[in-house]
């Protein structure tokens, strides 16, 4: 339990923001002050690189051209000072142990085949304690367990590993095959590592999950092959004992789509693994573990895109409806959860109670181009950052009720790069109940756009005869309070859908297809679902019912094509069987809707 004396020292801890630009690099206080750290001096360079808080906390560096600088976050002081002008990254360990560094692997004639450019460093005072080669930037973080026990580096396809800070001796290694990319999972003991392995001409890829130290061709605790990868997204939740593989192509050759093709594989450390099924057809634009990490959420299809939370058995349990939205953004306790659009689309957050799957508030912040919740899980920050835009540049800082507490402009000949929050261990801040009430905010300098279509002035005073329907949003999902007029209207479309659905039925003329990336799409032949004879007729005058059993008709027809393609032999995964076992379920709930 939490004493009096020590909430009163969590709510004198105000988390801090750094910000990096072309004026260098400040720090500043977050909300209520806002004011600058007067500890920390400012550093002027304006070609700093990159900047990082260390995960739990203690430390703050930056690379600025010449060297790079390490800040004690307690007293805001330098307490290390290291001279390396072509550092491009930087990273902490999990525990804050080691400070680790990349910079281009260079060739030149008096050193013909370069030097180490991957160094580990000790923050407390700048001392090197390993250097190695690795000459890509991509992927060039190693890979550590939460405990700093195990460290894993990419190298010529194999992944070696150390134990216990010990990097003279290469204690296991990964050589069964060519691995392109790793990832070793967060959480306790026994450690887990997914190695992604891309399939030749005409060959499957895999994606292989062992426990340390089994590393085995035969002793993968899970593996789940797939064809059409270019490359592979890995996201662990956050116990480590489950994950997902996003696999992506560059050109779908259906020519479907501008942005390839995707498709989601589930695995866990029990050995199952599953497609995640998604009901419409488009790219996947996002994908995020709740941090309580038993549901993730997926952001996918075609402008409109869909929201969907599924569970461990990659089931859909909420929809969050159909708008322009490509981002997902968890707070730290993952009780709110932040759906925007951002990019080529307008900036529309909204805010989401996950506990209670309720709409909290929405905001607007175009032209954001970086989004960051506070440790605190209260505030979030938004920024306009270059290059990715130039004009405007600056960040605000937000309630999670859609207020705006905070903003900072930058100057027209200024340009703002970055703004990250300051770290802390877990559990530093506790989760609070969560308040619909709207907190006294400020209005933004900038005037809000016109949401209104631009016509030229010959078009002016004139009736408009067209639509821009790809700028809508379907609302009707996320709509809390209809008024009577939106219901009634409801009521006429869903009953002129069901009567256009019933003579589809009739004709013979309607079936569902589920596509091997795990999305349905609708195709003309010939078979009916066993449920289709019957089920266009259980429309009720009631809403809510109707779009029940609208659901249970959609599941069962998805149920009939599994069986249709588990009796001409094809393989299923865990997921789809158990969609089947649930057939019976199914229809004894529709009767009872339709009684």
């Amino acid at each position: 339990m939490v004493t009096t004396e020590q909430e009163d020292k969590m709510a004198l801890i105000v988390p801090c923001v750094a910000i990096r630009g072309s004026t260098g690099i400040s720090i500043s206080q977050g909300p209520p002050t806002y004011e600058p750290v007067s500890a920390f001096v400012k550093d002027d360079n304006k070609t700093c690189k990159t900047m990082a808080f260390s995960p739990q906390g203690q430390y703050f560096a930056w690379a600025n051209g010449h060297t790079i600088k390490i800040i004690l976050c307690e007293t805001w002081q330098v307490v290390a000072e290291i001279s390396k002008p072509k550092v491009q990254a930087i990273q902490f360990s999990p525990k804050d142990t080691y400070l680790m560094t990349w910079e281009p692997f260079i060739v030149s004639q008096a050193n013909p085949h370069g030097g180490p450019n991957l160094c580990f460093w000790n923050p407390k005072n700048g001392e090197l304690v390993k250097s190695f080669i690795h000459k890509k930037q991509i992927d060039w973080e190693p890979q550590w367990s939460s405990d700093e026990k195990v460290c894993g580096m990419l190298v010529n396809n194999d992944v070696v590993l150390y134990e216990d800070s010990n990097f003279e001796k290469v204690l296991h290694r990964i050589n069964v095959v060519k691995v392109a990319k790793f990832s070793i999972a967060p959480g306790a003991a026994p450690y887990h590592v997914l190695c992604y392995m891309p399939g030749k001409s005409g060959q499957p890829s895999f994606g292989r999950l062992y426990q340390y130290p089994k590393f085995q061709a035969s002793q993968p605790v899970a593996n789940k092959s797939f064809f059409q990868d270019d490359r592979v997204d890995i996201y662990w939740n956050k116990q480590g004992t489950s994950l997902l593989l996003l696999t992506s192509t560059d050109v779908d050759k259906t020519g479907a789509s501008y942005y390839g093709k995707q498709t989601l594989h589930y695995l866990d450390i029990k050995g199952q693994t599953a497609l995640v099924m998604l009901s419409k057809e488009g790219p996947i634009h996002a994908v995020e573990w709740s941090p309580k990490g038993n549901e993730f959420l997926v952001i996918y299809g075609f402008m409109p895109s869909k929201a969907t939370l599924f569970n461990l058995k990659c089931e859909a349990v909420f929809e969050f409806g159909t708008k322009h939205r490509n981002a997902i953004y968890y707070n730290p306790h993952g009780n709110i959860v932040i759906l925007t659009g951002f990019g080529n689309l307008r900036g529309g957050i909204e805010l989401w109670d996950t506990n209670h799957r309720k709409l909290i508030a929405t905001s607007d912040a175009p032209d954001t181009t970086l989004l960051e919740w506070s440790p605190d899980g209260e505030h979030y920050m938004t920024a306009t950052t270059a290059p990715r835009l130039r004009m405007s540049n600056g960040f605000k800082i937000w309630h999670y009720t859609g207020t705006l507490l905070y903003e900072r402009p930058w100057n027209k000949q200024e340009e703002l790069w970055e703004v990250i929050w300051q770290r802390y261990p877990v559990d530093t801040f506790k989760q609070k109940s969560i308040s619909y009430k709207a907190v006294d905010g400020i209005a933004p300098s900038q005037p809000q756009a016109s949401k209104q279509v631009y016509r030229p002035p010959s078009a002016r005073g004139t009736t408009i005869t067209f639509k821009l329907h790809d700028d809508e949003d379907d609302t009707k999902q996320t709509e809390s309070n209809p008024s009577k007029n939106a219901l009634k209207i409801k009521k006429k479309r869903e009953a002129k859908k069901a009567k256009k659905e019933q003579e589809a039925a009739l004709a013979g003329t309607q079936n569902t297809n589920i596509t091997a990336n795990g999305q349905t799409s609708a195709i003309s032949p010939k078979v009916s679902s066993p449920t289709s004879n019957s089920a266009n007729n259980d429309l009720t005058d009631d809403p809510e019912k109707n779009k029940k059993i609208k659901r249970i008709k959609y599941k069962l027809e998805q149920i009939s094509k599994l069986k249709e393609q588990h009796q001409q032999g094809k393989q299923l995964e865990i997921n789809q069987l158990d969609k089947i076992k649930k057939e019976a379920e199914l229809i004894k709930e529709l009767e009872e809707l339709t009684l």
